[in-house]
């Protein structure tokens, strides 16, 4: 197994993308630990994984404060003995769809201001356990709309941008202490339309006279070279592989997982 003996905190873990991931993460081999703000979201979780015979802890938790965040990471080091894997999925519901015309500045800095916040937190919380055990790695997630330009999406798209960024500088501070960085970009996931992202694609689609399933399908014929989005489970294998010591020259990286609507 990838993870055999490993330690993961899935931040967002009752999310789409942090759901999947945690269960992969357990599939192959690792210990859990799901921290989120909603408890039946992430029971849910954990109990799928508990019945595939696998370890799966929960913690009520809101990424954005800070006090929280490392006493949980704290407790996790003291009952696991060790952090080895931190990926912060964690999701905010923000204004898509709207031109700049119309934008207000604070629709505009609220996913700057949650998302670099959140992956701040997170980060920091557990990179001095990695540092100390000289090994780990942190995961980050963004979208295309880090380098498309389009309408619509400006908040996202600096968002997703100051994610990449942090996470290509925090490879550099954490490098020599042999802790890995990585950043991993999904396009649209048709299977995330139920989750915190349905609410975003909900509003453009509407804006748009569509629906969210037209939509993603246009997308995907139109603006992706392999003419589909991904899925949960390419996204979440995917997430796993990176984590695990085969990937273990990857640091400082933009996993690309957008089925071509960006090529790199």
């Amino acid at each position: 197994m990838l993870l055999n003996g490993k330690v993961a905190i899935v931040y967002g873990g009752g999310g789409a993308i942090g759901g999947a991931s945690a269960r992969a993460f357990a599939r192959e081999g690792a210990q859990v630990f799901l921290a989120g703000r909603t408890l039946a979201r992430l029971d849910a979780v954990a109990r799928e994984i508990r019945a595939a015979g696998d370890v799966a802890h929960c913690a009520v938790l809101d990424a954005l404060d800070e006090a929280a965040v490392e006493a949980h990471a704290e407790a996790v080091a003291a009952e696991a003995g060790r952090i080895d894997i931190a990926l912060n999925a964690v999701g905010f519901v923000h204004v898509q769809g709207t031109p700049f015309a119309q934008l207000s500045f604070a629709d505009y800095a609220h996913p700057l201001a949650a998302y670099t916040r959140a992956n701040f937190l997170t980060a920091k919380a557990v990179a001095g356990h990695m540092v100390r055990q000289r090994s780990g790695v942190i995961l980050t997630l963004s979208t295309p709309g880090a380098r498309l330009a389009g309408i619509g999406f400006l908040g996202n798209g600096v968002a997703s941008a100051g994610v990449e960024a942090f996470s290509r500088l925090l490879a550099a501070e954490l490098g020599a202490s042999g802790v890995r960085v990585v950043c991993v970009r999904p396009d649209a996931i048709p299977e995330a339309a139920a989750s915190h992202a349905g609410k975003v694609f909900a509003e453009v689609a509407e804006r748009m006279g569509t629906t969210v399933d037209a939509m993603l399908a246009e997308r995907a014929r139109s603006a992706t070279l392999l003419k589909r989005l991904p899925t949960l489970a390419q996204v979440a294998d995917t997430i796993a592989y990176v984590a695990s010591d085969r990937a273990g020259a990857m640091t400082g990286a933009i996993v690309n997982l957008s089925c071509g609507s960006l090529v790199d």
